[in-house]
């Protein structure tokens, strides 16, 4: 069983954008390193991780090959062309890969750059165990369900948070099932999410691994100001 890790990385950060952001916000530097960097580097240090496919835009693909030589990444990480949205370029570098049936494929959010390398492992070992897995975090907020009107949201009930989780990366399974699920979806025009809705979509069971409020996902500037936070820390 060997592991291979894909990180969608074509997306344009559109709220970083208007909030001015110079470039992409997988590229906007923490501590020093571009964001992209520091979630590369995580899985690059996973013993069990074989290749690592980063998928970008083409446009940025000679920056990324010149990030990636310059953190000494050559070898373990491979560059590849994303597609339109995260699906197409999940799609992109699974096509990419030269895998097993029951090798594992994880996909990791590019902007998650404070993922932990124990997370990765329980990760693996939870699709080792179930065939899939998604790292996911207990909600803490009461979560509402609204009906949508055209004066504004109309409260309709209250999901109790027992069963809510908020989902987070790494997700993946072993390649059969991942290429079985995105292979349907493309079928059929479906667009999900995450890789967790285009498994569901497929019937297949989901395993969940806890994760940490560590491992967010930047978004907007804030974000960057609590990333380097937690990077002194």
């Amino acid at each position: 069983m060997r592991v291979f890790v894909i990180l969608p990385a074509a997306g344009i950060g559109t709220r970083m954008a208007a909030a001015g952001a110079a470039a992409p916000k997988q590229f906007l530097e923490l501590g020093g390193q571009p964001i992209l960097i520091h979630s590369l580097k995580a899985f690059a240090g996973v013993a069990e991780v074989t290749e690592i496919l980063v998928a970008v835009r083409p446009q940025e693909m000679k920056r990324v090959h010149q990030q990636v030589a310059a953190a000494g990444l050559n070898g373990r990480v491979r560059v590849v062309e994303g597609g339109e949205n995260r699906q197409g370029s999940v799609a992109n570098a699974l096509a990419a890969l030269d895998c097993a049936d029951d090798d594992i494929v994880l996909v990791h959010d590019a902007v998650r750059p404070l993922i932990d390398g124990h997370t990765i492992e329980r990760t693996i070992a939870a699709i080792q165990k179930h065939g899939a897995a998604i790292v996911g975090v207990p909600a803490i907020d009461t979560i509402k369900q609204v009906e949508r009107t055209a004066d504004g949201a109309i409260i309709t009930g209250t999901i109790p948070r027992e069963l809510i989780v908020q989902a987070q990366t790494p997700q993946g399974a072993t390649a059969a099932r991942l290429r079985r699920a995105f292979a349907e979806a493309n079928a059929d025009g479906f667009s999900g999410t995450d890789e967790a809705s285009v498994l569901e979509r497929a019937g297949m069971e989901v395993a969940l691994v806890a994760g940490s409020p560590r491992n967010f996902k930047i978004t907007q500037p804030g974000d960057l100001e609590l990333a380097e936070f937690y990077l002194k820390h």
